[in-house]
């Protein structure tokens, strides 16, 4: 069964405000703006600061409008659309990420290659899953705070897309945590599934942040520190199976 990585105990939490990280972050960041990598692009640092890189694919899966894509432009620090439409075909998205381990000291930069595909193309079309978790380390599963369907139905998604013997990361996040009026999932429901599946689940808001004069949205730093809890969190569980499939750490089980 999943392991829940206790937050923290694999990738230092809040590292990226120390002095220590400034190099890192500067790598990623242009002008106070996120750098958008190409497939062979990668961060610049200096030879004595370059760190290992360890790189993950990462299927983002849920159901139309519960905001996939939204999500990973949060990760990515790219502009969340204004307009919902339906992700068509596959869409991939490359986004580097520092993180220092807690045991050793090391920095590594992790890589996350996001790949995003909308509910009509997989139904339609099935080689699209097939590809999606081809090699794959890991799925995000998510779900709407706002669509109470798309948290009932998490149970009869993951049994569709992943068989129990497939050795995947799986990884809970729910989407549109700001909007609290409208919210159809309580925090007890929500631990309760934790609970019960043993599997990690982050939350994250679905709207852009403050915006500049020229309406562009402010990100930078800011924008990281804002899905930093979630992006270590998935380095750490990707981290941690990388660990227990070289045999350098138990494989811990529930009952």
């Amino acid at each position: 069964m999943a392991v829940i990585v206790k937050s923290g105990s694999l990738v230092t939490a809040n590292w990226l405000n120390s002095v220590e990280a400034r190099e890192y972050l500067a790598s990623i960041l242009r002008k106070n703006k996120r750098k958008v990598f190409g497939l062979l692009e990668r961060p610049v640092l200096s030879p004595q600061s370059a760190p290992d890189i360890a790189s993950y694919k990462i299927f983002v899966s849920g159901k139309s409008g519960v905001g996939k894509t939204a999500a990973i432009a949060k990760f990515a620090g790219v502009e969340i659309p204004s307009l919902h439409h339906e992700t068509t075909g596959i869409q991939t998205r490359t986004v580097y990420w520092p993180g220092k381990l807690v045991e050793s000291g090391r920095v590594i930069m992790f890589r996350f290659q996001f790949w995003d595909c909308g509910e009509a193309s997989l139904k339609k079309f099935d080689h699209i899953l097939a590809a999606c978790k081809d090699k794959a380390d890991a799925v995000l599963f998510l779900f709407s705070f706002t669509d109470r369907s798309s948290f009932d139905d998490l149970p009869s998604q993951m049994s569709r897309i992943l068989h129990d013997s497939e050795k995947i990361v799986k990884i809970i996040i729910g989407t549109k945590f700001d909007q609290y009026m409208h919210t159809d999932v309580t925090e007890r429901e929500v631990r309760a599934f934790q609970q019960t599946w043993h599997l990690p689940v982050f939350k994250i808001k679905s709207v852009n942040g403050p915006r500049l004069s020229d309406g562009k949205t402010l990100d930078g730093k800011a924008g990281l520190l804002e899905v930093e809890h979630i992006l270590n969190g998935m380095a750490e569980q990707l981290w941690y199976q990388d660990q227990v499939t070289a045999g350098l750490a138990p494989a811990l089980h529930h009952r």
